[in-house]
């Protein structure tokens, strides 16, 4: 194991900063109406400084938990970092978690106090929140929150800034990341200064970033892509950081930032990908793009209107993402680098290289990271010095999570190919059987669903009592709004069953779908059927129309709407 230099650590990053680049634009804040905030090294250090101050005077024992709720903003940075200078443990909370689950997690991880900043469902979060638990709101804190808490403004101002340059060991904990749940109850991820640090290092070594570089934050800090990418990205490079202001204005957001790296879930790459569909059809885009001039000018306005022409690395991950979907950004100019990894390994696994096309593997593993394929259960396990160091409260749990010898079980199945890269091919559990006998794995046929125009989301499904799997696909807003008009949902209906042919003349006999089921539920956040990183929950999905399984199979249609 090589020792983690001290530079390296996230403290130590923010405090190089403040000394050499003290003028220097941080963090890039919109707050509604067109203002935004512009926040300098000098600024953020000495806000986290006096914040850190304040929780130090509280008394509490070195190492409380400390809670941060809230949309990213640029408070989020700074109350982390405060948290740790006042030598505490973080627990980020995703802002979109049920009042029950967030009691939960505030309940689990002893948090001695919350952060409660941008959020637009606070009342509805509200409950989960005890009355007694000290919070501190922010700026942009919705004014339900503000009136309950202490506010960040009037502590800074009130507070002297912490003196010196107080550190933490490499070995001590930072920060509880609850896993996002697309099987159960979150657990509580355990990471170490030193882990970030290693981490932050062999993915700077990946991809490559420097102080002239500028990423937008907008998918949630407390998921361990944008925790690492962002928080510690930003430390470590010095970057601008820009942050959403909302989906509304995610467009103008973008178009602000100008990133030149940005990364996004693959539902977000679908909705660009529909997005440009909707007003330049597949077969004329692709007639275009074919014409030497032309292809150019439509590739450079497309990025543009994407606010990604400026973007010269881009990358997916988070769930699968469809070789047909990688392939077609790639035509259009902006090759995707698919990722690979989880909250307890902090996301660095496996990255493919920039400049080399290996779609449709998740190429090889990061510098340092060892990979191996288990030869009886065909399980993905790998090693490496940002390995997690255990569950909170979860001995059982977390001796689970890894071999005797231990190398980290990632629950995924693949194989490694002759150049040392990884193929994902789905989930160890997701794996069922139809009443032939006969194993289905759902993730690579979703891959070829989920790519029909008016598809936003998809799970494919079974049961030991149906002899074929079946797709229950969520339609996009788009094709939802003309479900009205019989003649434009008969249009649909027909595209559907067309698109199920395709997929279907990809796929082994035993894996062929008996049907498509069009959910008329939206799958949201809210009502739990998918995760705050657009993960569906395929046991909540089963859970809720499993019972229907049988009657959809038994219709004798190909495509069936659910409930009419």
């Amino acid at each position: 194991m090589r020792t983690i230099s001290p530079a390296l650590l996230a403290l130590q990053r923010l405090y190089h900063w403040e000394h050499t680049q003290p003028g220097q634009i941080a963090l890039v804040q919109p707050l509604g109406q067109g203002a935004v905030l512009e926040l300098t090294w000098s600024q953020v250090a000495d806000q986290v400084r006096r914040m850190a101050a304040h929780l130090q005077a509280q008394g509490w024992e070195s190492g409380s938990k400390v809670a941060i709720l809230s949309k990213n903003c640029a408070w989020w940075l700074m109350s982390d970092l405060a948290i740790w200078m006042a030598g505490h443990v973080s627990v980020p909370l995703y802002p979109t978690l049920g009042p029950d689950t967030l009691a939960h997690i505030l309940r689990h991880s002893e948090a001695r106090a919350c952060f409660i900043g941008k959020l637009d469902e606070w009342e509805h979060m509200a409950p989960g929140v005890p009355t007694d638990l000290p919070c501190i709101s922010y700026p942009l804190s919705p004014p339900g929150a503000s009136r309950r808490c202490s506010a960040w403004d009037a502590i800074c101002t009130h507070t002297a800034p912490l003196a010196g340059e107080p550190t933490r060991p490499a070995d001590d904990l930072a920060t509880l990341i609850y896993t996002s749940g697309t099987t159960g109850v979150p657990k509580g991820v355990m990471h170490s200064f030193g882990n970030f640090a290693w981490a932050i290092e062999q993915g700077l070594r990946r991809i490559p970033m420097g102080p002239s570089d500028r990423l937008l934050s907008y998918l949630p800090l407390a998921h361990v892509v944008e925790r690492l990418l962002i928080e510690h990205g930003w430390l470590q490079t010095g970057f601008r950081v820009y942050f959403a202001e909302s989906l509304d204005t995610f467009t103008t957001d973008l178009q602000r930032a100008r990133p030149t790296v940005f990364f996004s879930v693959p539902r977000l790459w679908v909705k660009f990908q529909n997005g440009i569909h909707q007003k330049l059809s597949p077969a004329r885009l692709k007639l275009l793009l074919r014409l030497p001039l032309v292809g150019t000018l439509v590739r450079r306005k497309i990025l543009h209107g994407l606010g990604l022409a400026q973007c010269r690395m881009a990358a997916g991950g988070a769930a699968p993402m469809p070789l047909a979907l990688l392939q077609w950004f790639r035509g259009i100019g902006l090759p995707i680098n698919e990722g690979y990894g989880m909250t307890e390994n902090l996301a660095i696994s496996h990255l493919t290289v920039p400049g080399i096309n290996q779609e449709g593997t998740v190429g090889p593993p990061y510098d340092g990271v060892e990979h191996r394929i288990d030869p009886e259960s065909g399980e993905i396990q790998m090693r490496s010095q940002a390995l997690m160091l255990g569950y909170y409260k979860a001995p059982e749990l977390t001796r689970d999570a890894f071999t005797p010898d231990g190398w980290l079980r990632t629950g995924d199945q693949g194989f490694i190919d002759n150049h040392g890269w990884l193929h994902i091919t789905g989930r160890v559990k997701d794996l069922f059987k139809t009443s032939k006998g006969k194993y289905v794995a759902p993730a690579p046929i979703e891959d070829k669903l989920v790519m029909h125009k008016s598809i936003e989301a998809c799970v494919v499904s079974g049961s030991g009592s149906l002899g074929q799997p079946l797709g229950i696909v969520m339609l996009n807003a788009q094709a939802m709004q003309c479900l009205g008009d019989a003649a434009a949902k008969a249009a649909l209906e027909a595209s559907l069953v067309r698109h199920l042919h395709r997929v279907n003349a990809t796929l082994e006999p035993h894996e062929r779908l008996q049907c498509l089921v069009v959910a008329r539920q939206p799958w949201t956040v809210d009502n739990d059927l998918i995760t705050p990183t657009f993960k569906v929950k395929r046991n909540r999905i089963e859970n809720v129309y499993g019972a229907q399984y049988a009657d959809w199979a038994a219709s004798g249609r190909e495509v069936v709407w659910q409930n009419g």
